[in-house]
Formats: structure tokens, C-alpha cells, sequence
């Protein structure tokens, strides 16, 4: 892998820190840019308390000089203002294991005197740096004209409907709703079953799309399985908190259909090969096919309730409820930026892997003279050969 990023820190610790390995020198990045991104996080209807708290901001300390990247690592931080309230006091003991969460299996694997270890660490607050690396992903795919962006389709029971609308349309409707959904019958019925749902003292999951256009074909790999893009792409999405489940285009559905039926006929205008339709959700035998990269993501519910769940109280060996501790109701629009972040980081990987190079001045004539799904780079020498001898 030729990019890479580490995050450290802690939920409630003094600050959250990444090093972002690998990204050219040249790009133009400022903390304006990365803000923009931590801000889209923090915003969606349905989101918990400690939303109310942070305000969370960058600061670029390392890998960049002048406005732009050395080349070098990138090294992020952002503070927790809520760390105050935990510096240096007391805290009760978490004895408690909450379902759904690594309260239990953290503790198992690391011989945990107390919970907590484990809650501070398995956090979605530590996302926070994974959006922060991904915005300058984001930022290096649009040197390039590519464009990461993502909605919500459903949340509880609540379905969507887009019909037709394009994506570039379903990506500037979803920043302007409150639940990140790009069709306003369907966001207000979302953030009705959201006000019931906090009532109820429970949560709610849903799905999510994010998709990826204008890339170029190629990215990837079929040689090996770990160099297959849409096994990244799972890799990816599936390591964020709460997701359990992921698609590529139409894959689900796909399974319904016969094969004449779920795959995308190629068809020639002029000498370019084109598709009618995307169900193959852009990659073609673990490779970027130049059409849309579609992934759809499900977001279980947040497994801390208001509503007491049974747990076994460790310290005790008593059956008790659990605890309450501080959660969103539902996650799902805000997941949206945070599967963005993902996505970007492992196709700008896999773009950097394509084109090679250690300056965005280097990659660009490349990436101009990549071979395209034409006839004229397509030329066949319709000779026998013999495979093998």
C-alpha cells in the first residue's frame, strides 16, 4: 500500500492524532479545507450530547509547509474540549459490559481490570481522524476531477425512492437536510421515526450510499485477492464503527436475477464502449470500469439505550441492566462523511498505486495519458498464439 494513515488517541483523553503516510507533495492543503469536513461530521438529526460540547477543529503539524504537502508524513490533531471534565478526577468503575459493544470482547482480549479502556478506545469519537486524513484524500482525488460524495437511503423503515435524480444533484440536496437525505418526503418521514425512536428511549440504523465519480478504469486488481478494489472498499467501510453489512452496486438484488439479467451490456458509440446500465456498481473483476463506483453500507443501530438492555454485572457476577452512557439516538447521517473519508483514502491509494510518482506534477500528465475504453486503445493483433509451449 503506497498511502496509509494511524490514528491514536482516546474518546474522553486530552486529543485525537493521525499521521497520514504517502500523499505527493504539491497538493494545496489548508485547515479550512480538513475543518470543513470535521464541521459535515458533526452535524445530522438525531445526533447525541457531546455534539453540543465539541467543536472540533485541525491542526496540521507536520507534512505541510507553505500552504502545500512536502511528500512527507502528515501529522493531525485535534483536541477534545471535554477532556476538562475527566482530567485528574475520579471515575466510577465500569463493571458492566454493554451488548454490542467491545465493553465485553476488549476486556477478554486485554485482560482489562475495568471496562473502560475498552469504550475509550473502540469509540466512533476516533473518527474524527479518519475524516480528518480522508478530507485531504478528498481534496487530492478533485486535483484529478474525481468526486467522493454520499446520502442517506434509509433509516428504520423508512425507504427512499431517487428515481432518476444524479448524483451530483443527490449530493448537494442530502448537505442540505438535516438527516442527509436527498428527498424531502422521505427525510421528513426519517426524522418523524427518529423523534419517536428518542421518546422511545431507543436507537435506529440505516443504510447509506456513497459513491465515487469520474474515476478513471483501472484502479485495482485481479492478480492477487488482497489487491482487488472492491475488497478494499469493503475493508474500508466495514472497519467504521456500527457498519455490519456493505454492497457493490447492485449486488443484493443481483443475486435475485439471472445472469443475462444482472450484468451490464457493452455497447459501441463511435469507438468508445459504454454502459446502459451500472449494476455491476463500477468495478468489473476487482477493477474500476470508469462508471460510478456505488457502495451501500448498513449502519446497525447505537447499542447504548436509554432503555435498560441485561447485562451481567462482572465485579458482582450479578444480572443487572446496563448503564447509560452518553450515545446519539441515530448515527446514520452522520456516518455519511465518515464512509466518505474511507472510500477516498483507498481509491487515492489506489490512483497513487496507478500512477506512481512523488508530486502532483508528476501524476497529472499520467494520469491524462491513462488508457481509455476506446477501439484506438483497445487494438487487438487478432493473431493465433499459443499460451503455452
Amino acid at each position: 500500500m503506497s498511502l496509509r494513515f494511524l490514528t491514536a488517541g482516546e474518546s474522553h483523553g486530552p486529543s485525537l492524532t493521525a499521521i497520514l503516510d504517502g500523499m505527493p507533495a504539491g497538493l494545496p492543503i489548508t485547515t479550512e479545507i480538513i475543518n470543513k469536513e470535521l464541521a459535515r461530521r458533526q452535524q445530522g438529526y438525531g445526533s447525541g450530547g457531546r455534539m453540543k460540547i465539541e467543536k472540533d477543529t485541525v491542526q496540521i503539524l507536520g507534512g505541510v509547509m507553505g500552504g502545500e504537502t512536502t511528500g512527507a508524513p502528515i501529522a493531525l490533531l485535534v483536541q477534545n474540549d471535554d477532556h476538562v471534565k475527566w482530567k485528574g478526577k475520579a471515575i466510577e468503575p465500569m463493571t458492566a459490559p454493554r451488548p454490542g459493544h467491545a465493553d465485553l470482547t476488549g476486556a477478554v482480549k486485554y485482560g482489562y481490570k475495568d471496562l473502560r479502556p475498552a469504550l475509550e478506545r473502540a469509540s466512533a469519537r476516533e473518527t474524527t481522524m479518519r475524516v480528518a486524513s480522508g478530507a485531504v484524500c478528498k481534496h487530492f482525488l478533485a486535483q484529478f476531477g474525481i468526486v467522493v460524495g454520499g446520502y442517506v437511503s434509509s433509516i428504520g423503515e423508512v425507504q427512499t425512492d431517487f428515481g432518476d435524480m444524479p448524483f451530483e444533484e443527490r449530493f448537494i440536496r442530502a448537505e442540505e437536510s438535516d438527516v442527509r437525505c436527498p428527498v424531502e418526503s422521505s427525510a421528513k418521514k426519517m426524522r418523524d421515526e427518529i423523534e419517536k425512536t428518542i421518546h422511545g428511549k431507543n436507537t435506529l440504523g440505516g443504510v447509506l450510499e456513497i459513491v465515487a465519480l469520474n474515476l478513471p478504469l483501472g484502479l485495482g486488481s485481479f492478480v492477487q485477492w488482497d489487491k482487488r478494489l472492491e475488497a478494499k472498499l469493503a475493508m474500508a467501510i466495514m472497519s467504521v464503527q456500527a457498519i455490519k453489512g456493505v454492497e457493490v452496486g447492485d449486488a443484493f438484488e443481483n443475486s435475485k436475477r439471472i445472469g443475462t439479467e444482472a450484468h451490464d451490456p457493452i455497447n459501441l458509440q463511435l469507438s468508445n464502449l459504454q454502459r446502459s446500465t451500472n449494476r455491476a456498481g463500477g468495478i468489473e473483476g476487482g477493477i474500476s470500469n470508469g462508471q460510478p463506483i456505488i457502495i451501500r453500507a448498513a449502519m446497525k443501530p447505537i447499542a447504548t439505550t436509554l432503555l435498560p438492555q441485561p447485562t451481567v454485572d462482572l465485579a458482582s457476577g450479578i444480572e443487572s441492566p446496563i448503564k447509560y452512557e452518553r450515545s446519539d439516538f441515530c448515527p446514520v447521517p452522520r456516518a455519511v462523511p465518515i464512509l466518505e473519508a474511507m472510500v477516498a483514502f483507498v481509491l487515492a491509494d489506489a490512483l497513487l498505486e496507478k500512477l506512481g510518482g512523488d508530486s502532483i506534477n508528476e501524476m497529472k500528465p499520467r494520469f491524462e495519458s491513462l488508457r481509455k475504453a476506446t477501439l484506438e486503445d483497445l487494438q487487438m493483433d487478432n493473431i493465433p498464439h499459443v499460451f503455452w509451449e
